[in-house]
């Protein structure tokens, strides 16, 4: 890397573990010539800065480069397999089993660029744009997120996100959810899922700010993905690339957790 690092950069050892974990070359076509380090260090950069992929820096790939791979590998679903991986080296690393038997269900409503091909209005929120649905563990790392028009109802949403995952998560037996779940979704849970939807309801007696068992989990996993300013709101066209975002968001916090920066001297 014949550049002056940027603070977003992967350090050596970030970049080995991720490395560990990429797919193999392709055998056909052209043989890559770009370092694929640099193109992670570029999608970071547009991660947690914000910038528009054409305002990269000059010392990166071009960004019509980093695009290309960006897509690639949101439509092979890499993102959501390295999220995956990292996951399962994290909750092993923190002495815990590689998949969780509890986790927690919610959504964040996000405002959308007028460029967006599927939005919104969440009449709840006062929002038009989407809606990120996210099931996480109880460390707070993401099993599963989707990103709806903001429009959908909650029970809608998670219903999507829990059909594509229930038959890959073998422990799991617990989910908690706000009020917003309650209805015929818990007898859908249990009679689609084999899982147990529990509700946590905020105390009637109780005035102005309560922290409820449970559902601040997830409310710290939305927390972590703003630090990225690529997802203080919506800026992309497609919700898969809004997506892979979010994923990316937890995949390099889980880097950095596995593999801490060593502190200057």
């Amino acid at each position: 890397m014949n550049r002056k690092p940027y603070p977003t950069d992967l350090t050596e050892e970030q970049w080995e573990l991720l490395a560990s974990i990429l797919p193999p070359p392709e055998l056909r076509g052209r043989k890559r010539r770009v370092d694929l380090r640099e193109v992670f260090n570029a999608v970071t950069y547009v991660s947690r800065t914000g910038c528009q992929w054409r305002m990269l820096p000059h010392d990166f790939p071009a960004w019509q480069t980093v695009y290309y791979y960006f897509r690639k590998w949101r439509d092979a679903e890499w993102f959501v397999s390295w999220n995956d991986a990292l996951r399962v080296a994290l909750r092993q690393a923190s002495g815990h089993q590689a998949e969780p038997s509890a986790a927690i269900i919610d959504s964040q409503s996000v405002k959308t660029t007028e460029v967006a091909d599927e939005r919104g209005f969440d009449a709840g929120k006062k929002i038009n744009g989407r809606k990120r649905h996210a099931l996480v563990d109880t460390l707070g790392l993401v099993l599963r997120l989707k990103v709806l028009a903001a429009s959908v109802q909650d029970r809608d949403g998670a219903k999507v996100l829990l059909d594509e995952i229930k038959d890959q998560m073998p422990r799991l037996q617990l989910i908690w959810a706000d009020g917003g779940y309650r209805g015929k979704l818990i007898a859908w849970v249990a009679e689609t899922c084999a899982w147990l939807l529990h509700i946590v309801l905020r105390k009637d007696d109780v005035k102005g700010f309560q922290v409820l068992p449970r559902r601040w989990v997830v409310e710290r996993t939305f927390a972590w993905m703003g630090r990225h300013r690529r997802l203080s709101k919506d800026y992309e066209r497609q919700a898969e690339s809004a997506e892979a975002f979010c994923y990316y968001s937890m995949i390099h916090l889980m880097l950095r957790r596995l593999r801490p920066a060593k502190a200057s001297i």
